[in-house]
């Protein structure tokens, strides 16, 4: 009874923090069954635009029936959108994975996480739960014969942790685990494509003032800063103009497209796509494509 409590809560901060935007340290990785010899971890992640302190949290062990010890967390700052890798054995993590960041692996005690399945608890200060991640094999691919050396990665992070289908196995192609970088099987989205308005679906740059030119107007959140670049290509994949060079964007703004190319001269018409290219500062990378026909009388 205690445990359906405990998770009801869970469930309901994390819709909260969803709804009211809250940001702060969630549950990203997990590594419970290493290699021979190689040391367990967890992954967390900074989901808000301020640096955050370890040591005001702390891991606390599940029992199978109710939470026992806490483990306190050394001094460390983990930057905004940024990553913290917590082990026992730091060495091993950084000679086992492509480690982008060895200061981002932090040693510390942990409590044990059962090959079986178990729950990693992350609680704040005060002792109150901040995330849960409830944890079983059978989260990984079915497609994997040996889930040894395979971390458990988190999809969304603004979706609630135990969502179903929210945690899978990380990819073969990244080593099967990322410690302190993006999850390979991340699905998160810096901005919603609907967050970028084109003012028209056919270009016609004939002077009639109608549809002479598109707007690509955009809408973005003001708490997390992004780049972009906004090009323009050919059915060939020709790079044909440049609309945004990696500027970094406000909240909201716009880019105009006149049918020309970058030396000023009229694009023949046919079908053309606009590619736009989100970064934010730890890296991650989104990009959203719209296609717009050209047409001339």
């Amino acid at each position: 009874m205690m445990r359906c409590v405990i998770l009801w809560l869970v469930g309901i901060m994390a819709i909260v923090c969803r709804v009211c935007g809250q940001s702060g340290l969630l549950i990203s990785e997990l590594l419970y069954e290493p290699r021979s010899g190689e040391a367990e971890w967890v992954e967390l992640y900074n989901s808000g635009a301020s640096p955050v302190e370890l040591s005001r949290y702390s891991i606390v062990r599940w029992t199978g029936s109710e939470m026992g010890a806490s483990y306190a967390l050394p001094p460390h700052t983990v930057a905004p959108y940024g990553y913290v890798v917590l082990t026992r054995d730091a060495a091993s993590v950084v000679n086992s994975y492509a480690v982008a960041d060895a200061g981002a692996i932090v040693e510390c005690n942990l409590p044990p996480y059962p090959n079986t399945g178990g729950s990693v608890i992350l609680c704040n200060a005060s002792g109150a739960v901040v995330d849960r991640l409830d944890y079983l094999p059978s989260m990984h691919s079915q497609l994997l014969h040996d889930k040894t050396g395979v971390s458990l990665e988190r999809r969304w992070y603004d979706h609630p942790t135990n969502e179903v289908g929210n945690w899978f196995s990380a990819s073969s192609t990244h080593g099967y685990a990322t410690p302190g970088s993006r999850n390979s099987q991340s699905m998160e989205l810096l901005a919603e494509e609907r967050s970028f308005d084109f003012s028209t679906a056919v270009l016609s740059p004939d002077g009639d003032g109608v549809d002479d030119e598109l707007a690509i107007s955009y809408e973005l959140a003001a708490d997390r800063p992004l780049s972009g670049r906004a090009e323009v290509y050919d059915l060939r994949g020709r790079m044909v103009r440049r609309l945004l060079g990696g500027d970094v964007l406000g909240s909201h703004g716009a880019v105009v497209w006149n049918g020309r190319d970058e030396q000023g001269r009229l694009l023949p018409p046919g079908q053309y796509v606009v590619v736009i290219m989100l970064y934010n500062e730890a890296g991650q990378q989104q990009i959203i494509k719209r296609s717009v026909g050209y047409l001339l009388p």
